[in-house]
């Protein structure tokens, strides 16, 4: 089975205290979901049109149940306490095995 991710970009954060609420509330509901945390933030070096800022990188052991995670009460939680000034490029993309 075809592993899921959820690949996050952030090209704006305005408040970066009130993206920890969500954080707080996000990392349980991954955990829960079975999704593992592979990068969030550190070094990027950006090529042609890339963005430098925050990358979050999460596998889950398939793409439905990254799906699912994402569709949780839990993470649906998480996703109130985002804060507006907040812009996310989100995606839940299929692995090639």
């Amino acid at each position: 089975m075809a592993k899921g991710y959820w690949v996050s970009v952030y090209p704006a954060i305005s408040d970066p205290e009130r993206l920890t609420a969500y954080e707080k509330l996000a990392g349980p509901a991954v955990r829960a979901g079975g999704g593992r945390l592979l990068s969030r933030g550190g070094r990027v070096v950006a090529h042609e049109a890339g963005i430098t800022q925050r990358v979050v990188l999460i596998e889950f052991d398939g793409f439905e149940q990254a799906v699912a995670a994402y569709e949780s009460e839990a993470y649906q939680k998480a996703l109130v306490a985002l804060p507006d000034g907040v812009e996310r490029d989100f995606r839940i993309i299929e692995g090639i095995d």
